[in-house]
């Protein structure tokens, strides 16, 4: 991740940001070993599929507007059929199929139902969620900027809402997220009914500057990319920003678009990173004192020469 982020910031004019990173993993929780980079065989389970790769230097940014039309009025018509007023689920074998075959994680992670008290997988949501409170607790006294990536996004909106609203978050950064699917949405009200009585979507209480949602109109699981129609602002006026990007992941030809690499190299990413950490704010002081420089500049030269007039007139 980190190399993704800093290649993204090479490519900016701006000046590189200086930041602490840590990345949370949990993956640890859901399966019994990590997948191996240097894993040669194709058909072994372990063999990384989607390693880090540099943005290819051909990428091409195509047009779809249509597209966009398309799936905003398919996201629409989904939360109609699926999602009730009071945001309980139509159909909801449905959507747990969906989950079955399509979002096995999730699915694992919205387990409340097991055939024995002991199995694990009805701890896995409380002990991922844990792993992520405590980083956050461990921060609670620096400027924060959470990014959550595909379910991550969810897991680190649950830890913000019912975990650690105490601790103040300045700016969250969603990337390809699912939380805008009818299901999710379901799952986070029924969550805030349990936890304060109401059944609301709205921006965690904690973060106090920006939440940014970045898509690229081509990954499917971020279908329902415009959260700001979903949740509501906050106390501090905080609503998601929803910022359509191109994500240029590619390996071995192959395009991924909803791969958390090439969300981290986008420029809109780079310049969000550069505001929380000070680098915008910082370019503009020094633009204004280039300019006050060069004011002072002229002046002074000016100066000098109505000077050099006096002495010639003097003479």
């Amino acid at each position: 991740w980190k190399e993704a982020i800093n290649e993204g910031l090479a490519k900016t004019a701006r000046i590189p940001a200086s930041y602490k990173f840590e990345l949370v993993y949990w993956a640890d929780l859901l399966y019994e070993r990590p997948l191996n980079y240097y894993e040669k065989k194709r058909d072994s389970p372990w063999f990384l599929e989607e390693p880090y790769r540099k943005a290819p230097a051909n990428f091409v940014i195509e047009d779809h507007t249509f597209r966009r039309k398309v799936v905003d009025f398919v996201s629409e018509q989904l939360d109609r059929i699926f999602l009730n007023e009071d945001r309980t689920l139509n159909y909801s074998f449905i959507t747990d199929l969906i989950l079955k075959r399509f979002f096995r994680d999730l699915e694992i992670y919205y387990t409340e139902k097991c055939a024995e008290e002991s199995d694990p997988v009805c701890e896995v949501r409380s002990r991922i969620r844990e792993r992520v409170a405590s980083v956050i607790r461990k921060y609670g006294n620096y400027d924060i900027m959470i990014i959550g990536h595909s379910m991550g996004s969810i897991i680190a909106y649950d830890v913000m809402s019912f975990l650690t609203p105490d601790i103040k978050i300045s700016t969250f950064v969603t990337l390809g997220s699912p939380v805008g699917l009818p299901v999710v949405k379901s799952k986070i009200a029924a969550e805030h009914i349990k936890f304060d009585g109401k059944c609301l979507l709205i921006t965690p209480s904690c973060i106090k500057n920006a939440w940014y949602n970045l898509a690229d109109i081509l990954d499917k699981v971020a279908l329902h990319y415009k959260l700001s129609r979903d949740f509501l602002r906050n106390d501090s006026g905080v609503l998601p920003v929803d910022i359509p990007v191109n994500n240029d992941y590619e390996n071995e030809g192959i395009r991924n678009p909803h791969k958390s690499y090439g969300y981290l190299r986008t420029p809109e990413f780079s310049g969000i990173l550069n505001t929380f950490t000070g680098v915008e704010k910082r370019n503009i002081t020094q633009k204004v004192i280039g300019s006050v420089r060069r004011i002072m500049e002229n002046v002074k030269q000016q100066r000098d020469r109505v000077r050099d007039i006096l002495d010639i007139e003097q003479d």
